[in-house]
């Protein structure tokens, strides 16, 4: 714990060469495998898809990217071989346009997000390490020591961990408070950031619990995970150590709808003066 959450040699600094950044879903329409996956447009569909909301979003002026298989509804705590190499393939075609920092998470198997992160050459994952949790997918327990293992063994040591304390469609079968929670997690875990998150997608996240986790691990950097709009994003930079955003992006604020270019634009307008103020 001896870097500082923010600032020159903090991980979002060497991650996004910047304070308080923002992190971009690109949220993947449901893969080959899912129930909702559109078999007769294919591929070329998902990757179509992406390229759109990529463009938008590196013109937008968003810091840094994540990739998330957000439509393979209902989600799953282990993640089949098809989504793995659907991923993987998505993403290989999307990177000789990316021009930003980017990362993976597959809902919700940290070693498969581990995999695909080290195939394609992502920075960091976002997944949910620790806890045992009553979840809509049933009885989750994750299990970070595998997570870890695996990073290592698959030579993948470069990859930023980003911890997900408080998962969305869960919750936990013993609760702690957040500080303590978020101390462990660092400590014992080895957490290279934390995110704080509202119960499901596109919901927003307590800034009580931010605070809280922050004055627990203040080397170690919070993030807002799901919720922040446009108007409340300068509200939450100002507890936060950065965002990450999806929902708030999107046409008419709705989750399955393609990235809005006029949001994106008003979004980053109050990122900007959020930074200005502080």
């Amino acid at each position: 714990m001896s870097e500082r959450a923010t600032g020159p040699g903090s991980v979002l600094e060497q991650l996004f060469g910047r304070e308080r950044p923002v992190i971009a879903m690109m949220h993947l329409p449901p893969l080959p495998g899912r129930p909702l996956y559109d078999s007769r447009a294919g591929m070329a569909a998902i990757v179509d898809a992406l390229r759109r909301d990529l463009e938008v979003l590196q013109e937008g002026g968003v810091d840094g990217l994540l990739f998330c298989n957000e439509g393979d509804r209902p989600y799953a705590l282990k993640i089949d071989r098809a989504q793995v190499a659907a991923m993987a393939a998505a993403i290989g075609e999307l990177r000789p346009y990316l021009s930003l920092p980017y990362g993976v998470d597959l809902l919700w198997d940290p070693l498969a997000a581990l995999a695909v992160a080290q195939a394609v050459r992502a920075s960091f994952v976002r997944e949910v390490f620790t806890g045992v949790y009553d979840s809509d997918m049933g009885l989750w327990q994750p299990d970070a020591a595998a997570a870890l293992d695996y990073r290592r063994q698959i030579g993948a040591e470069h990859i930023k961990l980003f911890f997900n304390i408080e998962p969305e469609f869960a919750r936990p079968l013993s609760p702690r408070p957040i500080g303590a929670l978020a101390r462990s997690v660092v400590v014992s875990s080895l957490a290279d950031a934390i995110l704080i998150s509202g119960p499901m997608a596109g919901a927003e996240a307590d800034l009580s619990h931010i605070r809280e986790a922050k004055a627990a691990v203040p080397s170690t950097p919070v993030l807002a995970n799901t919720g922040v709009r446009i108007e409340t994003v300068r509200a939450t930079l100002a507890v936060a150590d950065g965002v990450i955003v999806g929902t708030g992006l999107k046409r008419d604020g709705y989750t399955w709808n393609p990235v809005d270019p006029e949001r994106v634009r008003r979004f980053m307008a109050e990122v900007r003066a959020a930074r200005e103020e502080a």
